[in-house]
């Protein structure tokens, strides 16, 4: 048994798996930090690159101004119709600005991409921040034999391993 603060370094089946899981998703919740300690949750779209994820917050809201006293943040997603075998992904990790335009005009060709038929979405405008969230700590949860279990890996400075071609055929698989 580990301690509970031990995690398994992730694996490129891993990153395959959870990569298709976040690609099948639009929503996420968005657990910050609160100045008082509580933590503030709230559900906001989404675009992944890989592991990475990309979403657009107001400048003016407490979201905000929480991030940027403490960019430690934790999601959690669950696509819309999943398999019955899926229950979803947390992850952790610390959420920075994206100012970059080039990287912001790169965004907003992926959300042009996955979101044709709607573009709400695109990340511009100064009244918006650009967010990433690189993480630290993954989690995907599937439910196999009627039970739910879990995994939880760590990703190191380096950043995770690319994915493994092929092995992203469900988060279950890790199990």
């Amino acid at each position: 048994m580990t301690a509970v603060n031990e995690t398994t370094p992730i694996h490129g089946g891993a990153v395959a798996a959870v990569a298709e899981l976040l690609g099948s998703a639009r929503l996420m919740a968005l657990g910050v930090n609160r100045p008082d300690g509580w933590p503030q949750v709230t559900t906001i779209g989404y675009v992944n690159d890989g592991l990475k994820l990309y979403f657009v917050i107001a400048r003016d809201s407490q979201k905000f101004r929480n991030i940027q006293a403490d960019p430690r943040v934790s999601v959690a997603i669950r696509p819309e119709g999943a398999d019955a075998d899926t229950v979803g992904v947390s992850l952790a990790g610390r959420a920075v600005e994206i100012t970059d335009p080039a990287e912001v005009e790169r965004l907003n060709q992926m959300v042009f991409d996955r979101y044709p038929e709607g573009r709400a979405f695109c990340p511009s405008g100064s009244s918006v921040a650009v967010m990433r969230l690189s993480p630290e700590i993954v989690a995907p949860v599937a439910v196999i034999g009627g039970r739910s279990r879990a995994q939880t890996y760590g990703i190191g400075p380096g950043g995770a391993p690319p994915a493994s071609p092929g092995e992203g055929q469900g988060v279950s698989r890790l199990f």
